[in-house]
């Protein structure tokens, strides 16, 4: 509709259409209730359930910040691998997976709280969606990179069991970014994409017959 908008002149946009007495922004609204409808139910489940894996995810590094691996020391409190490189990464990791997976419930909570008007549908709920599923992406891949880190520290770097265990904890990832990765494009095109037109021509002259 705003693409058309643009290529026609600014007068036609105030007719009112003899049938109906609608003008042509009156007729679309009233054309896509349906599918504005559908839309603010899709996105309704989306976030319903991003935001039930990124509540997980905060239970889960919140608590691993509390529970580190090798346990404190009796005297100082600080933790025992407090030197080693794996446990900086481990702390780092999970930080970041706390950080991103708190942004990204809140982002969804957004997207739920939404007032889903017509108008929100062209980039606030979009950007909102790309918001929340790209944190909870990366709050995920922090949260493997933590636990392969502890599973380091504990069972040494040279350890057998590391490299299967570090193959299958990309699992996870991967599986997240094949299901979710074509949402996420489409999403991003659609809303900072080329419009329907990718060539902007001259504005349309209609006369206003036409649009009765």
């Amino acid at each position: 509709m705003q693409e058309i908008e643009k290529m026609v002149p600014p007068k036609i946009l105030e007719v009112v259409n003899v049938t109906d007495g609608m003008t042509a922004r009156d007729l679309f609204t009233k054309n896509h209730k349906e599918l504005a409808k559908e839309g603010e139910r899709s996105m309704k489940e989306i976030a319903t359930s991003c935001t039930v894996v990124g509540a997980l995810i905060i239970t889960i590094v919140f608590t691993a910040a509390f529970t580190v691996p090798g346990g404190n020391n009796g005297n100082t409190g600080t933790p025992l691998f407090l030197e080693k490189k794996l446990f900086k990464v481990f702390i780092v990791s999970d930080a970041l997976s706390l950080f991103s997976s708190t942004t990204s419930v809140m982002t969804f909570l957004g997207v739920l709280t939404s007032r889903y008007a017509e108008a929100d549908f062209l980039e606030s709920l979009p950007k909102k969606m790309i918001i929340g599923l790209f944190t909870l992406f990366f709050s995920i891949a922090t949260m493997m990179i933590a636990f392969v880190s502890t599973l380091c520290i504990m069972l040494g770097e040279k350890s057998w069991i590391v490299i299967p265990i570090t193959l299958l904890s990309s699992a996870p990832i991967v599986s997240f970014a094949w299901m979710q990765f074509p949402l996420l494009v489409e999403i991003f095109i659609s809303t900072y994409g080329a419009g329907i037109f990718a060539k902007k021509g001259k504005p349309l002259e209609v006369s206003e017959p036409l649009l009765t």
